[in-house]
């Protein structure tokens, strides 16, 4: 069960984060290319970050059903990840897409987009993925493993 359980957490973080990552970092500078009401590209990023955002949330929820078959929620290397996941996740619902959100609206509204508005876009969506990476890392790598990596 725990390698079922681990193959699902996995595939689930590759097929919905990874997504979201990429797109993520897509928004601003497709954003800051967007003319003349050619929004199609800027709202499919944008789509795409709501929607696999969503179906993100089974990443943690496996993520956790996996350690508790290990017996390994106690340990230092899970809580600092779980801690990570909850930091990148709050990023992304309070800071990432809704200046997403912002900036479509303008786009819409052909308003111009301010340049620093999608920098500041840019470093949430960098540091939201240099959380995820870090996670990535501290799976891979998990102090005391027993996989002798």
């Amino acid at each position: 069960m725990t390698k079922f359980l681990l193959t699902l957490h996995v595939l689930a973080a590759i097929v919905a984060v990874g997504p979201v990552t990429a797109a993520a970092s897509m928004f601003p500078p497709a954003a800051r290319t967007a003319q003349d009401g050619r929004l199609g590209t800027v709202r499919l990023l944008h789509r795409i970050c709501r929607v696999y955002s969503r179906v993100g949330l089974a990443v943690p929820l496996l993520g956790f059903a996996t350690a508790a078959a290990m017996g390994v929620l106690g340990d230092a290397w899970l809580i600092a990840s779980m801690t990570l996941t909850a930091v990148a996740a709050g990023i992304l619902v309070a800071f990432v897409l809704p200046r997403q959100d912002e900036i479509l609206e303008r786009l819409a509204a052909e308003e111009a987009v301010d340049r620093s508005g999608t920098v500041q876009l840019a470093m949430f969506t960098g540091i939201f993925n240099l959380l995820w990476a870090t996670v990535t890392v501290l799976m891979i790598v998990r102090p005391g493993s027993t996989t002798g990596a």
